[in-house]
């Protein structure tokens, strides 16, 4: 069996517990507390794919009362690090080198985010560049929003590996 992420590991035992999804979702927020300004909620992650969502709340709100453009790209930039993190393999390390996002529809109410590669995610002796596609979704199903993350994919210095 291949080695899974350590993320994906502590996932997979915390996530079949009542309260384990709360907890994945606030230990990550601790090691990115900037993630927490969202108050995002983790509900799937695997290899390929993670799902989070916020809801509207006055912390996270523009002007006009909608969602605010920045919050969309905290979730996106969320769900795309975990899906990454959960799939590349073992031997490779990964960091967002740039985001293009798209802004498609007034975000109100509660956001759902799906996070898809673009490709597999694959071993490589050199560094590449891999997309991370993330959508976010209004409680209608409407598309509000659309990114592509730029992910660095390089190899782990050979002292990581171990």
């Amino acid at each position: 069996m291949a080695k899974i992420s350590p993320v994906l590991r502590s996932w997979r035992g915390l996530s079949r517990w009542r309260a384990g999804r709360w907890l994945f979702t606030r230990v990550v927020c601790g090691k990115a507390p900037y993630f927490s300004t969202i108050s995002p909620c983790i509900a799937k992650l695997d290899i390929g794919l993670c799902e989070a969502s916020i809801t509207r709340h006055r912390r996270i709100t523009n002007h006009i009362g909608s969602i605010h453009a920045i919050a969309m790209c905290n979730l996106a930039e969320l769900v795309g690090g975990l899906m990454t993190d959960a799939s590349v393999p073992a031997g490779m390390r990964w960091i967002p080198r740039g985001m293009q996002v798209k802004y498609l529809k007034k975000a109100m109410g509660k956001l759902t985010a799906t996070a898809v590669p673009a490709q597999p995610f694959r071993e490589s002796e050199s560094g590449y560049e891999e997309l991370a596609m993330v959508g976010l979704v209004d409680e209608s199903g409407d598309k509000v929003f659309e990114a592509a993350i730029a992910m660095w994919i390089t190899p782990k210095p050979k002292s990581q590996t171990a």
